[in-house]
């Protein structure tokens, strides 16, 4: 945690607890779990506003109200530390190339929901509806309005611009987050044609070779970096697709905390998918002591789950000063190398 001056004491009352003074509903809509720790969370966040408050003020400085901003390693640098929530939808739009598609686009995101469509889609589509964030408010069907209505339009809209792709499992949840930030439905669909088209190729394609390839370059990115783990993984005999696909589909969606993937995803949209890797890397190296204690395959897997929990995601700032430290130098060449290499062991497995 970056600190830098002493957060204020809070004047507790005497007879109130954190919960009566924390929202049950998080500031993204997300009802809070039943197990979920009031305390804990209080703490955390009278330090991390004090973080967020010196953010603001700089960003404020560094957009003066602008509505176009240029790459450059300050803006990089700004990225890293965290985008106010306030001028997200900006940056995003910004450095993942999303916002000059839509300016060369007009009207494109309308043209698609008055084509025709694909009763298929339509259904497939349907089904994931009532299955995305039921657990946020804004998703409810009672909500007014129901996010429900915008998020159908937007994986419609890009079922119909990406027919190869159409749509598939995981999309949704990426669609609903970027609605949740842009409340945008023309932005969250320029974003996420970024993110699947530009940035994560493949990873949703009906082969989903994207997802296989990242997966197993984790995988040797493991061997070399943290051997041990690797060697677990071996002895038991556990494919990374089993421990890590949702990390890569979700793109860590309900893996990590709300507040930790938004950060992570600040990084992505401007620094592209290396960020998946330096945060799975994080994670497996900062419990490599407890991944290395599974007696089994149940064992890997439940242990795969409990590092992704805890104080050491919940703290998204220390947690995001890590990812670019811990795992050491990760370079696009050494990916790009990597990917090669592991996209014909696929090839030649699957024919």
């Amino acid at each position: 945690m970056e600190k830098k001056s002493k957060p204020a004491q809070r004047t507790r009352s005497p007879d109130g607890s954190a919960r009566d003074r924390v929202d049950s509903v998080d500031p993204y809509g997300f009802q809070r779990s039943k197990d979920f720790d009031y305390e804990s969370y209080e703490e955390l966040m009278s330090e991390y506003l004090v973080v967020l408050t010196r953010r603001t003020i700089k960003w404020s400085k560094l957009l003066k109200g602008k509505r176009r901003v240029q790459k450059n390693v300050k803006l990089k640098r700004y990225v890293r530390k965290g985008i106010p929530n306030e001028h997200r939808a900006l940056i995003w739009m910004a450095a993942s190339g999303g916002q000059d598609q839509l300016e060369k686009n007009p009207g494109y995101y309308q043209s698609l929901l008055g084509a025709q469509h694909d009763p298929k889609l339509v259904e497939t589509i349907c089904t994931d509806l009532n299955r995305t964030f039921p657990d946020n408010v804004a998703f409810r069907k009672t909500a007014n309005p129901c996010m429900q209505k915008a998020l159908y339009n937007v994986l419609l809209a890009y079922g119909n611009h990406n027919p190869n792709v159409g749509y598939c499992q995981g999309m949704n949840f990426v669609a609903g987050y970027l609605l949740i930030i842009t409340k945008d439905e023309e932005k969250s669909f320029w974003l996420m044609d970024a993110l699947l088209g530009r940035i994560l190729p493949d990873y949703y394609s009906p082969a989903m070779m994207g997802l296989k390839t990242d997966q197993e370059v984790l995988g040797e990115l493991v061997k070399v970096k943290i051997p041990r783990v690797w060697q677990t993984m071996m002895d038991h005999n556990v494919m990374w697709s089993l421990v890590v696909s949702r990390w890569f589909i979700c793109l860590y969606i309900d893996v990590l905390p709300v507040e930790t993937v938004l950060r992570i995803w600040d990084c992505l949209f401007y620094e592209g998918s290396k960020i998946l890797f330096r945060v799975a890397l994080t994670l497996i190296q900062h419990q490599q002591a407890l991944l290395q204690q599974a007696q089994s395959l149940p064992d890997v897997c439940q242990n795969f789950k409990q590092i992704t929990q805890g104080p050491f995601v919940e703290e998204c700032h220390t947690f995001m000063q890590k990812i670019f430290t811990e795992p050491g130098s990760l370079s696009i060449a050494t990916l790009s190398k990597l990917r090669a290499t592991c996209r014909s062991r696929i090839s030649a497995e699957e024919h």
